[in-house]
């Protein structure tokens, strides 16, 4: 109990730093690993296995994943336009020739370890889909229990997500001024249900339908695949959130997000308790390699994004903000369309970034089996 409270008092202490100048890049998620991992190694709390850990690992993180992709209606995405829906999936193509290209490039059997096949897997979830993907990944594949080499793919993920932000606000101008296209006409606005804060108020009733979708979800989900272990159970669980997801009455459940945004920071919260930062800064090597790789891939995948959609004429807006929901998710995509000052392509960003949650563990798990 006392671990669990300095845990949670961790994730209360990131939340009100990730509000100030200094540390407002770097995001609650991975300062929660930050604070974490300078606790275990100062031993505030334990660095090794513990029950609690465990649980967290067996129970929480893939009830909070669950809960964050009940938020996926795939029935929005015809708002979301054909020219941004057909750049996000030709964006997502990119990712994945990106990520396999990286790694022989930069010979990933030899310069991660045995475990370069999931790292592959998590940076395709994560570049096509988000967050909710990279730890669905880490979590089927053990990554996350191999702290430092979690933690150094975040950190490289952080900052090239940040970098990449910049980089899509200044292309799409710069190609604006050096040939002029035409706009597409604003049609469509922002829905407020789409682009939830994190907070929210919380009713009695739909925090018990939450906890019972939750906990049912993984006990079906962890039977089938017992049952078929040729099926994986983060599969299994990702398909039953989003069938129920396209039913309204669950999609709109109030909660989801506020549930499981808690408990990824729990989840960050342990990998950082994993983490010898002795041997991290020992090891500044994998650090380097692993942004090298990501470099590469986002690269490959700006190449194919922008280069076909000059081909195909498309609004450079609109190309950057559908790289944007690729490498960044839904929030980055709807904080560029704000900055661009494209209200029209607000909506249509949060959309194409909420169909990469919905593809990304999928199509991050066929690209480490292929690797693999």
């Amino acid at each position: 109990m006392l671990i669990l409270s300095i845990l949670f008092l961790n994730v209360v202490v990131c939340e009100w730093l990730a509000t100030k100048p200094y540390f407002r890049h770097l995001g609650t998620a991975l300062l929660v690993i930050i604070l974490t991992a300078i606790e275990a190694n100062l031993g505030v709390v334990p660095t090794t296995e513990t029950p609690l850990y465990e649980g967290i690992f067996t129970y929480v993180a893939p009830f909070s994943l669950f809960l964050l992709l009940l938020q996926v209606n795939l029935n929005d995405l015809r708002r979301a336009g054909l020219p941004m829906l057909t750049m996000f999936l030709i964006g997502s193509a990119g990712t994945i020739i990106g990520v396999v290209t990286s790694m022989w490039l930069f010979d990933g059997s030899q310069t991660i370890g045995k475990l370069y096949y999931a790292l592959a897997g998590m940076f395709t979830g994560t570049y096509i889909g988000g967050s909710i993907n990279f730890h669905a990944l880490a979590l089927h594949y053990g990554v996350s229990k191999s702290g430092n080499l979690f933690i150094a793919a975040t950190a490289a993920d952080n900052i090239m997500t940040a970098l990449w932000m910049v980089a899509t606000l200044a292309i799409p101008q710069a190609l604006q001024r050096l040939r002029p296209r035409r706009l597409i006409n604003p049609t469509h606005q922002v829905d407020d249900a789409l682009t939830s804060h994190d907070e929210e108020t919380v009713s009695p009733r739909h925090l018990a339908i939450l906890l019972a979708l939750g906990t049912g979800g993984i006990f079906i989900s962890k039977e089938l695949s017992a049952r078929w272990p040729v099926i994986p159970f983060v599969l299994v669980l990702t398909t039953i959130a989003l069938i129920l997801a396209q039913f309204r009455t669950v999609n709109r459940l109030r909660g989801s997000r506020l549930l499981g945004l808690l408990g990824i920071y729990l989840f960050l919260a342990v990998i950082g308790a994993y983490c010898d930062l002795g041997a991290l800064l020992h090891d500044g090597k994998l650090a380097i390699v692993l942004f090298g790789i990501i470099c590469t891939l986002v690269l490959i995948h700006a190449i194919v994004v922008f280069g076909i959609g000059a081909l195909c004429n498309v609004d450079w807006d609109v190309l950057g903000i559908a790289s944007q929901a690729n490498i960044g998710g839904a929030t980055s995509a709807l904080a560029l369309a704000r900055s661009l000052n494209r209200p029209d392509l607000q909506l249509p960003g949060v959309l194409v970034g909420s169909l990469g949650n919905a593809i990304g563990t999928y199509l991050g798990i066929l690209v480490a089996e292929f690797l693999r």
